[in-house]
């Protein structure tokens, strides 16, 4: 805030034309090298593989720079070439995820197994663990869009090592989205438009995202980290302690979104909208096309689509949303409270899929059908937060009040009920329930506003200063 992005933005604008993209790759991957220099290496690798996979897709390898780039007939055949640089692709991304993310799971697991089956000789006990990159579940899936974009016909290979190595890297949404597919912001890479209506409202979007963090998430976060660190607790302290948390992870990364946002504003990007109120939601159907829009879009169009959608009968219809829905927990996290999270969603899915898109409670009054999603969201939340299976099993079970309370479970309502704590939960509900969206708030800033503003980046900043640290939830991811 102090120090980079100044720094960030004073170079960028000092530079002309499209040596931006330069000098924007090298901030990032400084940016992206502060915490491991090691992981600049291998998003370089699954960079310079996407490519010359592009070039070959859209047989521009070896031509001369003077000839224009055509898009690929949507509708010819691809050649044996294009098929093997596509799967190239995909394999290789798919590789680089599956062994630095899952790697340690998928061992654990087997050794679980193996000792179970009484062929404990057969362990393999390793004692070096795999550490996970930052970011690399975002970056792969946006440098994998375009191979994919490009095989389809629907974007242009670049030429310009640059400019695709700008895409991949941009530090804004590099670490925890929104997930930029490259078909979106194509045509920006090759020319934009840097306006004081752009950089204004981008500085909007950062004031009220970090507000987000430090004011609203933070104190939630809190509550939910007492809650669930009690071990068995009364009804009321579990839910309390369940919505808690699902405040802090919507404010959190909406926070985050809002952030990156901004940040593409001032470069005179333009990113999706990534959130649209999603516990206003009727249905799960409904919350998965409010809540991050940008993996759920993903999902559909590079995984659901492909696998059939809804063209292959109702069983493969079912089987299709609840393939998404596992994977899209897996793709969260490696544990199988993640993937029994998505179980949760695809489940509901293939329910209201069933119904005509339509929750099983249709029937009941408008907002009673919001509570009742808002609380099928919240209880699978549990399981994204708990730290194993176990835990989040006990939890639970506390909200439905099939567990006893643990011996001085009541103590923590003098942590959880103080004045502080009460009042951020208080304030984030009325804003999850009453406010509009920062991307719709911020269309147009007015003397009205700026204020606000102004006075939200201030507070959050003074309330940074005495926070401890509080990295945003989906760096891990």
């Amino acid at each position: 805030m102090f120090y980079f992005l100044p720094l960030a933005l004073g170079l960028y604008y000092l530079m002309p034309g499209r040596a931006r993209h330069l000098i924007l790759t090298m901030l990032s991957y400084f940016f992206y090298g502060w915490a491991n220099p090691l992981f600049v290496v291998l998003m370089m690798t699954s960079t310079v593989i996407d490519y010359f996979c592009g070039l070959f897709i859209s047989k521009q390898f070896g031509k001369s720079w003077s000839q224009p780039v055509e898009l690929v007939d949507a509708n010819a055949a691809r050649t044996r070439r294009q098929r093997i640089a596509v799967i190239v692709s995909v394999c290789s991304n798919l590789s680089l995820l599956g062994f630095f993310k899952y790697f340690n799971f998928a061992t654990e697991n087997y050794d679980a197994v193996v000792e179970a089956l009484g062929l404990a000789g057969l362990q393999l006990d390793l004692a070096f663990r795999i550490t996970l990159p930052l970011g690399i579940s975002f970056y792969t899936f946006q440098s994998m869009s375009y191979t994919i974009d490009i095989y389809r016909g629907h974007a242009r290979a670049i030429r310009n090592f640059i400019d695709f190595a700008c895409y991949v890297s941009m530090f804004p949404q590099l670490v925890a989205g929104p997930i930029i597919r490259f078909s979106e912001v194509a045509d920006q890479l090759q020319s934009r438009r840097h306006t004081i209506e752009k950089f204004s409202r981008g500085a909007a979007f950062i004031s009220i995202g970090l507000a987000k963090k430090i004011l609203l998430a933070n104190p939630c976060g809190k509550i939910a980290d007492v809650a669930f660190g009690a071990g068995a607790l009364g009804v009321f302290d579990a839910w309390y302690g369940a919505v808690a948390y699902a405040f802090q992870i919507y404010f959190d990364f909406s926070a985050y979104s809002d952030i990156a946002i901004g940040l593409g504003l001032m470069l005179g990007f333009v990113f999706p909208k990534n959130f649209d109120s999603p516990y206003l939601a009727q249905s799960i159907t409904e919350f998965w096309r409010r809540w991050h829009m940008s993996l759920s879009n993903w999902l559909r169009d590079y995984l659901y689509i492909p696998l059939g959608g809804n063209q292959k009968g109702t069983t493969r219809t079912y089987a299709n949303l609840m393939i998404v829905m596992l994977l899209g927990g897996l793709w969260h996290g490696a544990a199988w409270t993640f993937i029994i999270w998505g179980g949760i969603h695809g489940t509901m899915l293939m329910l209201e899929r069933a119904m005509g898109k339509n929750p099983i409670y249709i029937n009941a009054p408008k907002y009673l059908r919001m509570g009742l999603t808002f609380a099928i969201v919240t209880v699978s939340w549990v399981f994204f937060r708990a730290p194993d299976l176990r835990s989040a099993l006990q939890y639970t079970a506390s909200m439905f009040g099939l567990g006893q309370a643990a011996d001085g479970a009541g103590l923590i309502g003098g942590l959880v009920y103080r004045p502080y704590y009460v009042g951020s939960f208080v304030i984030a509900a009325v804003i999850v329930w009453s406010f509009p969206q920062t991307w719709d708030w911020t269309r147009k800033i007015s003397w009205i506003k700026v204020p606000v503003i102004a006075g939200a980046l201030v507070l959050a900043l003074l309330m940074l200063t005495v926070q401890s640290f509080n990295p945003f939830i989906y760096f891990k991811f």
